[in-house]
C-alpha cells in the first residue's frame, strides 16, 4: 500500500508521512508513505493507492479527486487537527477506513 500525503509546500506532509509510516510499521503493515505537493501531484498520483490531502488544500479537493478517480486512487481530506496526531495512529485509521470504503464500492 502506497500512501501519498499532499500539502502546499511539502513540509507538513513530510511529518504526516513519517508518522503514518511509523504507525504502519508498528502494526506490521507493509505500507509506504511519502510526501508530495500540490504541484507534484500529477506525477505522484501514479505511485499512490491512497492520497491524504492536507486540510489547507480543501479548496483543491474536487480537482484532486477528479485526477485520482481516473487512476482508481482513494482520496481523503485530512481533518484540521491531524498535525496533532504525533504517533500517526489516527492517520493510519483514516487510511484504513478509506481503503475499506474503496473496497466496498
Amino acid at each position: 500500500m502506497r500512501i501519498l500525503v499532499v500539502c502546499g509546500a511539502g513540509a507538513s506532509s513530510t511529518f504526516v508521512a513519517q508518522r503514518v509510516r511509523r504507525a504502519a510499521s508498528d502494526h506490521g503493515l507493509p505500507y509506504a508513505a511519502f510526501a508530495g505537493t500540490e504541484q507534484s501531484l500529477p506525477s505522484d498520483l501514479d505511485a499512490a493507492d491512497v492520497v491524504l490531502v492536507g486540510p489547507h488544500l480543501a479548496h483543491a479537493l474536487e480537482r484532486i479527486q477528479h485526477e485520482a478517480d481516473r487512476r482508481g486512487t482513494a482520496v481523503v481530506l485530512l481533518p484540521a487537527d491531524i498535525f496533532s496526531d504525533r504517533d500517526g495512529t489516527r492517520t493510519l485509521t483514516v487510511v484504513q477506513e478509506a481503503l475499506k470504503e474503496r473496497e466496498a464500492s
